[in-house]
């Protein structure tokens, strides 16, 4: 994003603490915080804007909504608030494109100097976060596109697409497959990966394989 102050705009539930809060901001900061519901999708068209994700009133499906609105677009950077902590910074940045991380316990002035580091086109981060993000993607890059625990190409595959948030049906239909072949593979790639359920299969997939290969990635709904 350009180095030109941009808007910012805070996606949170509004009531009275919200609103106690982008006062704070904007009387450190010296210009406006516009803030919006949740489900609310204003026009992202026009200036540079800093969306900050206000994280205690964002389902994961309201994340990935605001993330697909985001979605090449040059001029917005995306910023999640009230993360629990480094773990869970972690798993935001696996599934989501953040610029800026900012924790509960943050003071104020440290959001603020993020948001001045963020207006100003750098990434707002804590030091051990980058540092484990950088030895998740090379221990992920040695595995990259690899066979693993005895996976085959199809399994690969269907993991894959699994770490899209495909439905059992969404992959039937991407890999000319029925429903019933989709849940025998997904019943073999768990007990392969020593797994119970999709979001550890999810879980593993982020940790062991680089990233999907690009003709099995999902297509953005519109």
């Amino acid at each position: 994003m350009a180095s030109q102050q941009s808007r910012i705009l805070l996606v949170t539930d509004i009531n009275p603490q919200s609103k106690l809060f982008i006062e704070h901001l904007q009387q450190q900061l010296g210009h406006a915080v516009t803030a919006t519901e949740t489900e609310a999708m204003p026009d992202l068209t026009v200036d540079n804007i800093l969306v900050i994700l206000d994280l205690d009133h964002l389902s994961e499906a309201g994340m990935q909504k605001w993330q697909a609105a985001v979605d090449g677009k040059d001029n917005i950077s995306l910023a999640a608030f009230n993360v629990r902590g480094e773990d869970h910074a972690v798993e935001l940045l696996s599934s989501l494109n953040l610029q800026g991380i900012f924790y509960r316990n943050d003071s104020v002035e440290l959001i603020c100097k993020g948001i001045e580091a963020l207006q100003s086109g750098s990434l707002w981060m804590s030091r051990a976060l980058m540092s484990r993000m950088i030895q998740l993607l090379r221990r992920q890059q040695m595995n990259s596109y690899r066979p693993a625990c005895g996976l085959t190409q199809r399994e690969l595959e269907i993991i894959g697409l699994l770490g899209t948030g495909a439905t059992n049906a969404e992959i039937a239909e991407k890999l000319f497959v029925s429903e019933h072949t989709v849940k025998s593979h997904l019943y073999n790639i768990f007990r392969k990966i020593k797994v119970h359920n999709r979001l550890q299969a999810m879980n593993w997939a982020r940790r062991n394989l680089f990233s999907v290969p690009p003709s099995y990635k999902r297509e953005t709904r519109h």
